[in-house]
Parts: structure tokens; C-alpha cells; sequence
């Protein structure tokens, strides 16, 4: 018999679908009240605007009442007619007040070096970055599962003399559950939070100390500003081939079961995190070639480069 709970006003589930309906609502009417503040700045008539959108006035006036749920079409032709980024429109933070715009505008023609450098700048400035002796104390691997960051930094961490630290192992003692139950029960922002504060908590326990990082961490502009802001880091490189064969070698066949397209996955992962860790200070490959002599070139770089 089919029940009528999930339509009882009292039922959580009814609860949450009226707190998404508030939230979309709230939305669209943020949305439209920056259209109407952008027309405003620019001294434009709701006509004029309505006439270089291609839309019709009745239109854009719904959209500025937030009434109106526009495609991202038509949001790009009003955009364009008000002469800002769609950015602007939806609401990115980089957009809210004037100074964020004024900062936007002084590093948009910047190219990825220079944007780089004025990163780096910044931080210093900010006091967010810790002078190079200090980073140079904690060497921080980073790279796709299988690059060897575990194996490999173990045999670091005891050439040093200082210890090695697992993040993933830190972030589910702080959760107490496994990686997979974090996402599964909390979600992937819940686990971006444990994966900051494990990284917090690591760079203030340990002066000295070699990191083995989850392959993700880049994607997390936080964690990876705390990471190059406090370590030394290395790109731990191998081939798209080398990190699946190094992931079933240990036993781990399910990203082969999981999708025949693993494979390819793989690689579009890795193309995707690419750009973010070339930002590493050092780079190794570690692909087709012995164990050994990819820890001998590991500590060369270490030793040349980081050890004081």
C-alpha cells in the first residue's frame, strides 16, 4: 500500500524539500537584485538592457524579481549587454565589492607565472607564508594513489631522521571512520574540512616532517595554499599505466571492476589535477625505473635543494 508519509508536512523529507525550494528561491532573487544593481551602475534603461539581451522586457523584469529562472544562455546575453562576466550575475565572491573587482581587473591579463608570483607575494604579505627554512624542514609528496608517495616517503622520513605522516590516516583518526564512510555518511565537503584540519594540525605538530598527501588535496584551494605555504612540496609524476598497475599490485583491484573505463578515468583525472601539481616546487618522475633509484634521486633533490 503505498504510504503518504514523504508528503506529511511534519516528515524531515518534506522539511528538507521546503529548505531547497527556500534556498533556489533566495537565490534567484540575490540574482536579480545584481542585475538590477549592475543596470543601475551602468545607467542603463530595463528596455535598453532588454533590447542588447535579445530578450523581451517582460523577461528581464521577472529576472530582476527573481521570479524568473533564466538559462545560462540567457544569463550570458545579459551579461554581455550590462558589459560583465557571467561571475558577476551569479554572484562569485571575486565580484562583491569593488575592491575584488578592481583586483580582478589588475590580474586578469597576468599570465600563470605571474599570477604565481603575485600568489606568492601576497602570502608573504599576508603572513600566511613561512620563511624557506622553515618550509624546507617539512617535505610535503604529492601526486595521483600509486605515485609512490607512502613507499617513498617512509624511506625519506627515516634518511631524515623525522617523522612520516599519512594524511589520509590523520584525517580518519580525526573523523574515526574510514575515508570511504566520511564521503558516504557527510559528504565531500565534510571531508575537504577533516583533510584541512589534519593538514593543520600536522604543520603545527611537526617542525620536521615528511607527508604523504591524498591525490585530491590539490583540488582543495585551501588545503593546497596551507600545503605550499608551510612545505616543500614534490610532485611525485608516473604514468596513467604505472599508478593503476602500482594500485592492483597492492591488491586493489576495484578501480578495474568498479568501471571498464577506469582507464580512462584515470587519465582524465590526472589531465584535470595536472596544472595543480606542476605548482610543486620539485618534480620527480617515478615511472620505469627501480625503486632504488627513484629514492636515490628523491634524496638528491632533498638534499641539494631542501636539507639546510
Amino acid at each position: 500500500m503505498p504510504s503518504n508519509v514523504a508528503s506529511t508536512p511534519n516528515h524531515p523529507s518534506a522539511a528538507t524539500d521546503a529548505d531547497e525550494l527556500a534556498r533556489r528561491n533566495q537565490f534567484l532573487l540575490s540574482l536579480g537584485a545584481r542585475v538590477r544593481a549592475l543596470r543601475a551602475r551602468r545607467g542603463l534603461t530595463r528596455k535598453a538592457v532588454a533590447q542588447a539581451a535579445g530578450v523581451s522586457e517582460r523577461h528581464l523584469a521577472n529576472l530582476e524579481l527573481g521570479t524568473g529562472n533564466a538559462s545560462v544562455l540567457v544569463l550570458l546575453d545579459v551579461a554581455n549587454a550590462l558589459q560583465c562576466t557571467l561571475a558577476e550575475i551569479v554572484g562569485d565572491v571575486t565580484t562583491s565589492t569593488p575592491e575584488w573587482l578592481m583586483l580582478r581587473e589588475l590580474l586578469t591579463p597576468l599570465d600563470e607565472g605571474a599570477l604565481a608570483r603575485v600568489r606568492q607575494s601576497a602570502s608573504q604579505t599576508l603572513g600566511m607564508a613561512q620563511d624557506p627554512e622553515a618550509r624546507w624542514r617539512r617535505i610535503a609528496l604529492i601526486g595521483l594513489r600509486g605515485a609512490g608517495k607512502t613507499t617513498l616517503g617512509e624511506r625519506l622520513a627515516a634518511a631524515l631522521g623525522c617523522p612520516f605522516t599519512e594524511l589520509s590516516h590523520e584525517v580518519e583518526e580525526l573523523a574515526g571512520c574510514r575515508l570511504s564512510e566520511i564521503q558516504a555518511l557527510y559528504g565531500l565537503n565534510a571531508y575537504r574540512r577533516y583533510e584541512q584540519r589534519a593538514l593543520k594540525q600536522t604543520i603545527e605538530n611537526h617542525d620536521a616532517v615528511v607527508i604523504a598527501t591524498p591525490g585530491g588535496l590539490v583540488s582543495d584551494p585551501t588545503a593546497f595554499n596551507q600545503l605550499l605555504c608551510h612545505c616543500t612540496t614534490i610532485w611525485l609524476q608516473a604514468s596513467p599505466e604505472d599508478h593503476m598497475g602500482r594500485v592492483m599490485a597492492q591488491g586493489d583491484t576495484r578501480p578495474m571492476q568498479a568501471s571498464p573505463e577506469a582507464m580512462e578515468d584515470l587519465k582524465s583525472i590526472l589531465a584535470g589535477r595536472a596544472a595543480f601539481y606542476r605548482k610543486a616546487q620539485f618534480t620527480l618522475n617515478t615511472s620505469q625505473q627501480p625503486l632504488d633509484d627513484t629514492f636515490e634521486k628523491l634524496l638528491a633533490i632533498v638534499q641539494q635543494h631542501v636539507s639546510t
